[in-house]
């Protein structure tokens, strides 16, 4: 039986640093993806072209991936913190109501970016325990996302540890592929979002479980 992949993106390309090659063995396996995409690109900040550019991304990235729903909130980038909490809650329910996700992949809540507090916060408001069972949610993880996670305080209230290991060995070069479809985000080596570092890390999470390229994740709530 296949399962329903719900991925939340506070912004694109954060679950494709975060997770992608965990989507791509989803996709494998005939699972249905569904992705969240919280922010949008806004004026004055972004030109008209920069945010047709990246509107134009994303449906590349969806393509690639094979997913069957794109969902975007449309709130601002940069600027969660400034949006009332129960706006955000009642648009991602509306979302896991209609989607009636098996397992969902979130952003880290330790993450230093702001919008990935938010939309942590706001996530978990609404993927309560009692709610999980009540839709079928057996699993929410929460994933790395390079540049981000990496770069928050050392502080063990925010720290990302690993609990849950996905090999992703064939589809490393695929996640690599579609990370460079995301233009106006890639770093160039040596640079956190670079390939060699996208790599580096994947096989760092590898070793770890004795396989050669891994992607590393928390598990923040599971119901059996």
């Amino acid at each position: 039986m296949s399962e329903r992949i719900l991925i939340f993106s506070t912004h694109p390309d954060d679950e494709t640093l975060g997770c992608g090659g965990t989507i791509l063995r989803h996709a494998a396996a005939g699972d249905e993806l569904y992705w969240l995409i919280v922010t949008v690109p806004h004026a004055p900040k972004w030109s008209d072209e920069v945010r047709e550019r990246k509107a134009k991304e994303i449906e590349r990235v969806a393509q690639a991936y094979g997913v069957k729903k794109t969902f975007k909130l449309g709130f601002p980038a940069a600027k969660l913190e400034t949006i009332p909490q129960g706006e955000l809650i009642d648009a991602i329910r509306v979302v896991i109501d209609e989607v009636k996700p098996t397992i969902v992949y979130l952003i880290h809540g330790g993450d230093v970016h702001t919008d990935h507090h938010a939309a942590f916060s706001a996530a978990m408001c609404v993927i309560k325990p009692f709610y999980m069972r009540k839709l079928g949610i057996r699993r929410v993880l929460s994933y790395e996302t390079i540049s981000s996670t990496d770069a928050a305080p050392p502080h063990i209230n925010v720290a990302f540890i690993a609990h849950s290991f996905v090999d992703i060995t064939p589809h490393l070069q695929k996640k690599l592929d579609i990370m460079s479809l995301f233009e106006s985000e890639t770093h160039p080596d040596p640079m956190p979002r670079g390939p060699s570092a996208i790599r580096a890390l994947a096989r760092f999470r590898g070793a770890t479980v004795s396989v050669e390229y891994a992607e590393a994740f928390m598990l923040v709530r599971e119901v059996l």
